[in-house]
């Protein structure tokens, strides 16, 4: 477990799993349960776990570790543990596939999540609105650049929307190679939080169609955050 506390976080993952039909509540029930708090023991900090809007068999979670050689602790530690190992059946027999993970870092100093996991919505927390949150992913022709970052943001930057993270691909080796990263990947993620889609459409009908020149594609995830999820929309506070 990282000493400072909160922790500051420099790595991430962006973990996007295919689920088995109709299995997706069901790894969100285990990972509101039993997920969590242990992860954060850990040093492995699971930041917000959504539904994606467009397809029910998708589930997209954030963590994030204070740096790669905590991750690489921090993994061994959790996938180890007699919590993982006494529901990893349950957990697994979910997912069809669990190796779309982009490792990444901050764009740039100040750039990554503010996290502070006792504001996590508690075991107990009843279910209520978390708004929506865009993931933008900019896959880019050539390294990254702060302008090629900032044009890939899209309507994440837009005014009407929280951005709360803006990321680009960790270029260092994976360190726990037990479990996959998209090793080709060079991207740019921003992710922004939104009061709700009525909001995220309207700042999206005034982006740009086109891709951004140095931006090969866009994609965007148009995200519900769980209940326990600690990435959410707060009403004007990120």
């Amino acid at each position: 477990m990282t000493s400072q506390w909160p922790p500051s976080l420099t790595v991430y993952e962006l973990r996007q799993y295919r689920q088995h039909p109709e299995m997706r509540d069901t790894l969100i029930d285990l990972f509101e349960a039993h997920f969590l708090e242990s992860q954060d023991r850990e040093g492995s900090h699971v930041l917000g776990q959504f539904r994606d809007l467009a397809d029910p068999d998708r589930f997209v979670w954030i963590r994030g570790f204070t740096d790669m050689e905590a991750r690489t602790r921090a993994l061994d530690a959790f996938y180890t543990s007699a919590l993982w190992l006494a529901h990893r059946p349950a957990a697994n027999a979910t997912i069809a596939d669990h190796t779309d993970v982009l490792l990444l870092r901050p764009a740039g100093p100040g750039l990554g999540f503010r996290f502070d996991p006792r504001r996590r919505p508690p075991p107990e927390a009843a279910e209520k609105p978390g708004g929506l949150i865009v993931a933008t992913i900019a896959h880019l022709a050539a390294p990254a650049t702060p302008d090629v970052v900032a044009a890939g943001l899209g309507v994440a930057r837009d005014g009407r929307g929280i951005c709360l993270a803006r990321l680009v691909t960790e270029p260092s080796p994976n360190g726990y190679p037990r479990l996959a990263i998209r090793e080709d990947a060079n991207v740019a993620v921003a992710v922004a939080a939104y009061s709700g889609r009525d909001s995220y459409e309207s700042a999206a009908a005034e982006a740009p169609a086109a891709a951004p020149a140095g931006v090969a594609r866009v994609e965007r995830r148009l995200l519900s955050p769980t209940r326990r999820s600690f990435l959410r929309y707060k009403g004007g506070t990120s």
